[in-house]
């Protein structure tokens, strides 16, 4: 979870100045642009083997069950480790210790952010019965989104994902590939403005209409990795993009991080995958929702009524820092252990009861344990666990000296108590 925290305040004073019956114009205006995009996958294209989309809901072919997954984010670097110079996590014993608490937490899918996972992790994942699905981080602060060349370098990447899980992963346990995730919005804003003219995709998979240039950046990349899929492997699996509240989908809001009509909406492949943060830019700005009445369920609720997809959410979870280093960005880091219990627990009735509930396939809680390698701001920074850098602190567990990994306080009880209760 990458947060840049610019927001746009030309738009931010012209909600202020504007008032309710400007805010009302704006909220028309963002549906009748919402309702002007279309995307979908061709007809021609086959649909996965196992998990499929039907209508909103996304189907286990395999037992004949519609599903709701109950996941959480996996990234098994340890202390000294760190992704950033290409390298994956050790392939050791760490496996067998992460598989079993994360199968004794009642989940159903691990949301696993390493392109390359050890065969170490696939072996102790057939002990078990879940889903998987895997991320595919693209660089995420291009200079142009539309750029050939990025998008050369980053099908490379995207092959090279998909490869390792038909050499090494195990394709029929894996629901979805996501391509690429968090895009910032300094870079959608300046692909938009140098592309005017990209409306639309034709491509040979994915049709999207009346879209934004980044979001043909994204169809695009989209619909070269099916393809990629389907001739290498003959098969195919789920595909989306993850994307966050402060870029879109719901535009209508006043702290929205791009311009009005650069709001990403993640629509372009099989499912929507959004990162929901309850502190997050356009949540905290929503009404309040109809039944728990806090703004989070307001924004599900919003976000449910546009959708004409399943909706997964991806990420969603509190930093425990010691420090809040943003004041003028509060609730990213800072939490006590022992309040976060209280907010996983209301986000969950949040999603269970909102309306238009049906169409969540799933909640994903970010993460399984605190990563010391985050964002490498130093070149020893693996080696430290720095209390002023909330996304080392997002772990339902501490990884302490030694790799030893311990619950935070109640969090890892209150999420299996949340999984096996509904």
């Amino acid at each position: 979870m990458l947060r840049k925290w610019s927001g746009f305040l030309v738009l931010a004073l012209l909600w202020a100045v504007a008032g309710r019956a400007g805010a009302e114009s704006m909220t028309e205006k963002a549906a009748e642009i919402a309702a002007a995009k279309t995307s979908s996958v061709t007809e021609d294209t086959p649909a996965p083997t196992r998990f499929i989309v039907r209508g909103t809901s996304i189907i286990d072919l395999a037992r004949n069950q519609k599903l709701f997954f109950k996941g959480l984010g996996y990234s098994p670097f340890l202390p000294s480790e760190t992704p950033l110079y290409g390298a994956a996590p050790g392939d050791d014993g760490r496996y067998k210790e992460h598989l079993r608490l994360l199968k004794d937490l009642g989940l159903t899918y691990v949301h696993v952010f390493p392109r390359d996972m050890p065969a170490g992790f696939f072996t102790e994942l057939d002990k078990t019965d879940l889903l998987y699905g895997q991320d595919i981080w693209l660089f995420a602060y291009a200079r142009d989104f539309l750029d050939p060349a990025y998008e050369r370098d980053m099908l490379v990447n995207i092959k090279a994902a998909i490869d390792h899980t038909y050499k090494v992963g195990r394709p029929d346990r894996l629901v979805l590939f996501s391509i690429g995730d968090e895009w910032q919005p300094e870079s959608i804003a300046r692909t938009d403005a140098n592309h005017p003219e990209v409306h639309e995709l034709h491509g040979k998979h994915i049709l999207a209409l009346n879209r934004t240039p980044s979001e043909i950046a994204v169809a695009r990349l989209i619909d070269a990795a099916m393809d990629y899929e389907l001739t290498t492997y003959g098969r195919r699996h789920l595909y989306c993009h993850t994307s966050y509240t402060h870029v879109g989908p719901l535009a209508d809001r006043y702290d929205l991080e791009v311009p009005f009509l650069s709001a990403l909406t993640p629509d372009l492949g099989d499912l929507v995958c959004l990162n929901v943060y309850p502190y997050a830019r356009g949540v905290v700005s929503s009404a309040p929702g109809s039944v728990t009445g806090t703004p989070y369920q307001g924004y599900l609720e919003e976000l449910a009524a546009e959708s004409h997809k399943p909706i997964f959410i991806t990420q969603v979870g509190l930093s425990t820092s010691p420090i809040e280093p943003k004041p003028w960005a509060p609730g990213f880091g800072g939490h006590k252990v022992e309040d976060v219990p209280a907010t996983l627990r209301s986000v969950w009735k949040d999603v269970r009861t909102a309306k238009g509930n049906e169409k969540f396939c799933g909640l994903s809680f970010f993460e399984f344990q605190d990563e010391w390698w985050k964002n490498g701001q130093t070149p020893d920074d693996a080696d430290h666990h720095e209390p002023w850098d909330p996304e080392e602190w997002f772990g339902i567990y501490e990884v302490m000296e030694g790799s030893r990994i311990v619950p935070k306080g109640r969090i890892p009880q209150t999420v299996r108590e949340i999984f096996s209760g509904d």
